[in-house]
């Protein structure tokens, strides 16, 4: 594979003359060649769903997971490559748990997201460390309801009514846009995602 980088995509803190970091810009291709994965919240809670791509037709059924849950109150739904996402879902089940047995109570999933995206972007920071190849629909409902984020290979996070990454992100993305998410159940929203 030829470098598009020259000599600047060697490390992850090296910045190119533009001010690019190429590590991090290949961790996001890696994203945007896997399967579709949506998420959308509705009004009872949060739907996520995962196209999931079959390389091979000797893959046994419910091999490679791209769903997983994290607590009894959130999940993860995983775009990219398989084994960094199954990291990034250890990380947050490990401080769910640390949450749980420190203040007695599940962790507000803007705090759990809070605490994987910091997770995800160190990896940015250290040259012998490289970027995740994954990017993390996050969802759960708290005291405050519904909520749903997305973290990006560079660690940063969003707050979303729905999101869609993965190949076919874009005609995902038109198909959330008509949606009306504030009146949409999760059986609803359950035929919408798999439509989708």
């Amino acid at each position: 594979m030829t470098s598009i980088g020259t000599g600047y995509d060697l490390s992850v803190t090296t910045f190119s003359p533009d001010g690019r970091v190429f590590q991090v810009e290949y961790a996001s291709k890696a994203v945007d060649n896997s399967g579709t994965v949506v998420g959308i919240r509705c009004k009872d809670g949060v739907v996520l769903g995962v196209e999931k791509l079959i390389s091979s037709k000797m893959l046994l059924e419910g091999s490679n997971r791209r769903i997983h849950a994290v607590d009894r109150h959130a999940g993860m739904a995983m775009a990219g490559l398989a084994s960094d996402g199954r990291q990034i879902v250890t990380k947050a089940r490990g401080e769910a748990s640390n949450y749980r047995s420190f203040y007695g109570e599940e962790v507000p999933i803007g705090e759990l997201c809070d605490r994987v995206a910091h997770y995800a972007h160190l990896c940015t920071l250290y040259w012998w460390l490289r970027p995740f190849g994954s990017s993390a629909i996050l969802g759960g409902y708290d005291r405050d309801g519904p909520q749903l984020y997305m973290i990006e290979p560079s660690g940063v996070a969003y707050r979303y009514f729905g999101a869609a990454v993965g190949k076919g992100r874009q005609a995902a993305k038109t198909e959330i846009e008509k949606l009306n998410l504030t009146d949409m159940t999760c059986r609803q929203g359950v035929i919408a995602v798999a439509k989708m």
